[in-house]
């Protein structure tokens, strides 16, 4: 099921540094919201309102509404400005989304099935490549991550882009070519104790050389 996120805002006409700093000082940060055939928009919403949306993932990659003075409108999370030291956020960009237009967003790839894939089980380690795609789709069909099926995964396997099961209305925004179909999620067998030791200074030189590739 998915979430429904809704951010509480004000409006604001002052502009500029200063004003934002002020903004900040009342535990607000200062935000745009742009796109459409409306103008541009500038709001405030509260810090610890924002922050507790934050820590959902599906929250990056999900269609929001904004209430902008109790007045509703469908937006994406386009920018967010955090302080370069200290857990603050300082300014945040909303784009409107449009039901006819296509979005370019990324999302979340989700694996399933690692625990189960016989690489796995037959002490194989698992390399994730990619962990998020980028995708254009309808505001409708926008989903919250893409789940990656690797389950069936072999030691010395592999899924490429190409393998990705996409939800319907969904396409990557790069062609799956051999030059852009890269790999996803690999198993691979496992570095420790990959080769016995059979003693003797040949063991030990073998040994040194695993250590140094590492």
């Amino acid at each position: 099921m998915q979430e429904n996120f809704e951010i509480d805002a004000v409006g604001r006409v002052d502009a500029g540094k200063g004003a934002s700093r002020r903004l900040r000082r009342q535990g607000l940060v200062p935000g745009i919201i742009y796109g459409g055939d409306a103008a541009p928009e500038m709001f405030a919403v509260k810090h610890n309102h924002l922050m507790h949306h934050l820590d959902n993932e599906a929250f990056y990659s999900h269609v929001l509404t904004v209430k902008v003075d109790g007045k509703p409108q469908q937006v994406i999370l386009r920018d967010l400005q955090r302080h370069p030291a200290k857990p603050i956020l300082l300014h945040v960009d909303l784009q409107r989304v449009s039901a006819s237009e296509k979005l370019r967003m990324n999302v979340p790839l989700h694996f399933a099935g690692e625990e189960q894939a016989p690489g796995v089980k037959a002490g194989g380690e698992i390399s994730h490549h990619v962990t998020e795609l980028e995708i254009l789709c309808l505001a409708k069909d926008l989903p919250e991550f893409i789940e990656v099926d690797a389950s069936g995964l072999e030691i010395g396997a592999m899924l490429h882009l190409s393998d990705v099961a996409l939800p319907a209305g969904v396409e990557l925004t790069v062609p799956l070519d051999e030059e852009h179909n890269q790999p996803v999620i690999s198993i691979h067998a496992s570095r420790v104790g990959e080769e016995p030791d059979e003693g003797g200074e040949a063991g030990t030189e073998a040994e040194g050389g695993g250590e140094e590739e590492g």
